[in-house]
């Protein structure tokens, strides 16, 4: 009987051709890698639905590592490759990045800006064409300069990319307000900074939830100077990036599953708090839209805002925007503010109670106090 059990194992172990415990795995190189959704829960080998290539969004759930949804690394080497402990090819960042953000088809329209060319505010508004309407020549004159600025030194348009477009407003705060809005942190939600459940964008920063009527003052300039809805308006957020932290490659765009409230981001509106000097990280850094041959970044500079579309105005996303907050490399922190405008009326989610339509009072009496109404 003891020679019987021993063939009849022997038997099941060359068929499975297998250790115990590791189940053989066939892999080609186009296999995609899943990560799980919601609080580490995988995808249902019950669903059969066709996952989108590529497409996650990003803010408001949990956070998951890109880079650690690969096996554990094995000890076995085969010709110099790195293996995993199932004995297959250990992909590279490179690699499995690539697979979640696929590069742009060839022939997709990127435009950058020319160099040597000024851009009148007639050219901005042709590029915006299709994009939320801003009705920027209420408040901005044939330069992009702001007509009207009782002493402050004017708002100035500048345009970084072609198509898609991206606008940079430079003196969108002056220095003391910056302060101000940087104070609306003592009673907001913090958080460490999450993406939505599902999405696979690395986040180690740290984000405050505001109420709307702790900051009046970005809600008027953001209501009558871009023209934005105060209702379409998500809940404004402050962030501190520290050394080593970063927003790893991202859409902004919704997850279908989540625009039942408001529907799709259609701006992203970040406003910089603080300096931070060139070569210490802490740009924003497009893949695929390029300045004199170079990719496009934002680099952090007190008062100045950064504006540019995660969807048209139709609520089809612009995959054109993938980008990213580059490490924090260099001494000091970098601080933001951040909202996403939406096709439709937003309820914000936190802090709790919080509410557009409660803040415009305080948002009203601010732009009175700016000159920007009567």
């Amino acid at each position: 009987m003891a020679k019987l059990l021993l063939l009849v194992c022997f038997c099941s172990l060359n068929k499975s051709e297998s250790f115990i415990g590791y189940p053989p795995i066939k892999r080609s190189s186009k296999s995609k890698i899943h990560a799980g959704s919601g609080f580490g829960a995988g995808p249902s080998k019950q669903s059969k639905k066709k996952k989108k290539k590529g497409k996650f969004g990003a803010n408001l759930g949990n956070e998951h590592d890109n880079y650690n949804l690969l096996p554990d690394i094995g000890i076995e080497a085969r010709g110099g490759q790195q293996l995993d402990k199932w004995g297959l090819p250990i992909q590279t960042k490179e690699e499995v990045l690539e697979q979640l953000f696929p590069p742009m088809a060839e022939g997709t329209e990127l435009i950058p800006v020319d160099a040597s060319s000024e851009y009148s505010l007639a050219d901005i508004q042709s590029f915006l064409k299709g994009y939320i309407d801003l009705k920027l020549e209420s408040h901005f004159d044939m330069n992009g300069v702001e007509k009207a600025s009782d002493g402050r030194l004017p708002m100035r348009l500048r345009l970084m990319h072609q198509s898609p477009p991206v606008l940079a407003i430079d003196n969108f705060l002056a220095s003391d307000e910056c302060k101000e809005v940087k104070s609306a942190i003592s009673s907001g939600h913090k958080v460490s900074s999450a993406t939505f459940a599902g999405a696979l964008s690395t986040r180690t920063s740290t984000s405050w939830f505001c109420n709307f009527c702790d900051v009046p003052l970005l809600l008027a300039k953001a209501n009558k100077i871009l023209n934005i809805p105060l209702e379409t308006m998500e809940e404004p957020q402050i962030v501190r990036y520290q050394r080593g932290q970063e927003f790893s490659w991202h859409y902004d765009e919704v997850p279908a599953k989540n625009l039942g409230n408001g529907g799709q981001r259609l701006a992203t509106l970040l406003v910089y708090l603080n300096d931070v000097e060139s070569g210490s990280g802490g740009g924003t850094i497009f893949r695929d839209m390029s300045y004199q041959l170079e990719p496009l970044v934002m680099q952090p500079k007190e008062g100045s805002a950064l504006l540019f579309f995660p969807a048209f105005a139709n609520g089809k996303p612009d995959d054109r925007t993938l980008h990213r907050s580059e490490p924090m490399s260099g001494p000091g922190e970098k601080w933001i503010f951040q909202m996403w405008i939406h096709e439709r009326k937003y309820s914000a989610v936190l802090p709790f109670g919080n509410s557009n339509e409660s803040a415009r009072q305080v948002m009203d009496e601010r732009a009175k106090d700016l000159g920007y109404m009567k």
